[in-house]
């Protein structure tokens, strides 16, 4: 029996053997697949991390530059930028609004005139917006005095709708001029501690000048850049309001020859 018992055992040990044995070959030949796909995994993961990196790249870059320029004067040039644009856009939407169909006005005017005389084209000049309605209405209600003083004031009062259309653009000249003006201050500023890290080092480094030379630069083209673009708002306003005011003006002697025949009829 005993020899028996261990025949049995010595048998189960060797199966146990075997099957460990095939369990570690298995496991070594799944091994470098799991390695595999777990190579893609991290390969992916990493993609995925650079992916917004990518992406904020340039705010990245932008905002470095910033603070390499230097806070301060960056930020006055950002102030003079922001501030210009917020007039210009002020200026747009209000130069829009005083865009008027002056053909079509006068039209108005002309049947109102003729059905109902000067009253009715006084509703109408009312009902209309824009500075030329404006002028119209002002020339209307001096009509009693004659086409003389209906003219100069439509004169006078045209010279006070110009100065409404222009107003707010000497503040946008104002900053495109301020703002080179601070990156040319920043870049003397730069050369000035370029030259202060020189003297405390006692030596002429090539990192020391490169630093306040990127200071100099960087200041100098965000002053630029904010000039620039405030000057092509700037240079479109202007010729909206040439436009607005060749329109009154054309339009301004329609009306006293409208009112002319009005009066000799």
């Amino acid at each position: 029996m005993k020899k028996i018992f261990m025949f049995l055992a010595v048998a189960g040990l060797m199966t146990l053997s075997a099957q460990y044995a095939s369990a570690q070959d298995g496991t070594t030949e799944v091994a470098p697949e799991v390695v595999e796909a777990v190579e893609v995994e991290t390969v992916a993961e990493v993609a995925a991390e650079e992916a917004p990196a990518q992406e904020v790249a340039i705010h990245q870059a932008l905002k470095t530059k910033f603070i390499e320029g230097g806070a301060g004067f960056m930020a006055t040039v950002i102030a003079c930028l922001i501030l210009g644009l917020a007039i210009a856009i002020e200026r747009i939407i209000y130069l829009n609004l005083a865009s008027t169909n002056t053909e079509k006005l006068l039209k108005n005017v002309e049947k109102a005139l003729n059905e109902g005389g000067v009253e009715a084209a006084k509703e109408v000049c009312r009902s209309t917006r824009g500075p030329v309605a404006s002028i119209f209405y002002q020339g209307l209600l001096r009509m009693d005095e004659g086409v003389e003083t209906v003219e100069k004031t439509i004169t006078s009062y045209g010279s006070v709708q110009m100065g409404l259309l222009e107003s707010g653009l000497s503040w946008i000249t104002l900053f495109i001029a301020i703002a080179p003006m601070l990156g040319f201050m920043g870049t003397v500023i730069g050369m000035i501690q370029a030259f202060d890290q020189i003297q405390a080092a006692g030596d002429i480094s090539p990192t020391l000048v490169a630093g306040g030379m990127k200071v100099a630069l960087i200041t100098t083209v965000g002053g630029l850049i904010a000039a620039i673009i405030l000057q092509i708002f700037y240079n479109y306003l202007v010729s909206k309001v040439d436009s607005i005011v060749v329109s009154m003006e054309d339009a301004s002697i329609s009306l006293v020859d409208l009112l002319v025949k009005f009066q000799n009829k």
